[in-house]
């Protein structure tokens, strides 16, 4: 067996559907969010602005995160030294599960390396612990979260995305006495919409159910201290396990899970994905902290990027750009072509010193792929004005379809814009 020509056989399929994966080799510059240093082939560097970063409000790079990280490196090390288990339970992340338990108003949380992980090792879990548990998954949920579902090796059933006449069916069918996690999100990240978490909370009432959200796309950025769309929907108390990440608005990394003590405590004894992972080192750990506690104070960060993403979205629609419909701060603009969309951001970095990675398939459906823009509290209008007449630029070199034709004086912009650069370019 040829070992090597199955994986460039793989490989030379992703090529030939437009769908290989290129990084963009970049150096973030600490607080200028969201400039970053480009590296093309080791060439020389060019200054360029990110334009999809899931560091959502910058906090990255907020003087308070830097310091508690550099100061906990300093007095702690660089590492956990081991698993929660062995050795690896230090106090600064002992400090942030109770910070996060606070946030979502539950009695408990756990810390895990990542989102990814604690969708997996907790949804896996929990439903092996539920005796003939049915799994009831919402359509559009992340991969993280399918793998969970997977991993239970349970039964289970897939909801149309955020239908809640096919959620009751499906409920009502299963019966009251049965076992049943509805796992959903608060806000879908390729489209942007939001679920509608009191009426699936009703539901799950109503038929005995548990539910179990995942708010990574929201924690930080919604609510009066940033706990997520549950939050400001004043729904906390009526979720069983909220999911989160540390790596998006938060801006550091790792995921987390909060809920009851007991169903904490059977997580943090049954799940493998928590048992057998090294902890989270102790900087990442005060550093998060320092960022939930500076956002459950501020409200300026959510109010500026609620504000930036409005008017981008606002800006770019009026430029006749196909933005598509979202009630959030994710902004879709649909290409539905996955060469023409590699071709755009392309021609977006090389020309116009932006940042947008292109969203194909498996991401999102064929036929639908985009540009999935996230402004920022420091995405000024100037940077706007820039992205829209770039954006604009693109469209007409490629010959894509606009909803409307731009007006001329937008047109006229983009041409002067054309061969814009930032210093260092």
């Amino acid at each position: 067996m040829d070992y090597q020509n199955i994986f460039d056989e793989a490989i030379a399929s992703l090529k030939g559907e437009k769908r290989y994966r290129v990084f963009a080799n970049l150096e973030r510059i600490a607080g200028r969010h969201p400039h970053a240093l480009w590296r093309k082939e080791n060439q020389n560097l060019r200054e360029i602005v990110i334009w999809c970063s899931n560091d959502y409000l910058g906090m990255g790079q907020h003087p308070k995160v830097i310091d508690a990280m550099t100061e906990t490196v300093q007095r702690m090390g660089a590492g956990a030294g081991g698993t929660r288990n062995i050795s690896g339970t230090n106090y600064p992340l002992v400090m942030l599960e109770e910070e996060l338990a606070d946030l979502h108003g539950k009695e408990s949380a756990l810390v895990f390396s990542s989102g990814f992980v604690s969708n997996e090792a907790s949804i896996s879990t929990i439903a092996k612990l539920l005796p003939d548990c049915l799994i009831l998954s919402d359509q559009l949920n992340h991969a993280s979260m399918i793998a969970g579902v997977r991993g239970a090796g349970t039964s289970k059933q897939v909801w149309r995305h955020n239908d809640l006449e096919h959620l009751e069916d499906l409920l009502k069918a299963a019966g009251n006495d049965r076992a049943k996690l509805i796992v959903f999100e608060s806000v879908y990240s390729m489209d942007g919409d939001v679920a509608p978490i009191e009426r699936i909370a009703d539901l799950a009432d109503k038929y005995n159910a548990m539910t179990y959200i995942d708010e990574v796309h929201a924690v930080g950025m919604y609510g009066s201290r940033g706990a997520g769309i549950c939050e400001r929907d004043d729904v906390m108390d009526r979720i069983d396990i909220i999911e989160g990440t540390l790596a998006k608005a938060f801006g550091v990394m790792g995921g987390y899970i909060t809920a009851s003590q007991t169903i904490i405590d059977a997580v943090r004894s049954y799940a493998p994905g928590f048992i057998f992972t090294t902890a989270i080192p102790p900087g990442l750990a005060a550093a998060a902290t320092a960022s939930i506690r500076h956002l459950k104070e501020s409200g300026a960060e959510r109010d500026g990027q609620q504000r930036q993403a409005q008017r981008t979205k606002d800006v770019l629609s009026a430029a006749g750009l196909p933005v598509m419909p979202s009630e959030t701060h994710i902004i879709p603009v649909l290409v539905a072509d996955p060469d023409l969309c590699k071709q755009a951001t392309d021609l977006l970095l090389d020309k116009h010193g932006i940042y947008i990675q292109p969203i194909n398939y498996p991401t999102v459906p064929r036929g639908t792929e985009r540009l999935r823009i996230t402004p920022g509290p420091v995405h000024n209008d100037a940077l706007i004005d820039h992205l829209r007449d770039a954006l604009v630029d693109v469209w007409q070199t490629l010959g894509l379809p606009f909803t409307d034709a731009p007006a001329e004086d937008e047109v006229d912009g983009a041409k002067g814009q054309a061969v814009y650069q930032f210093a260092g370019g």
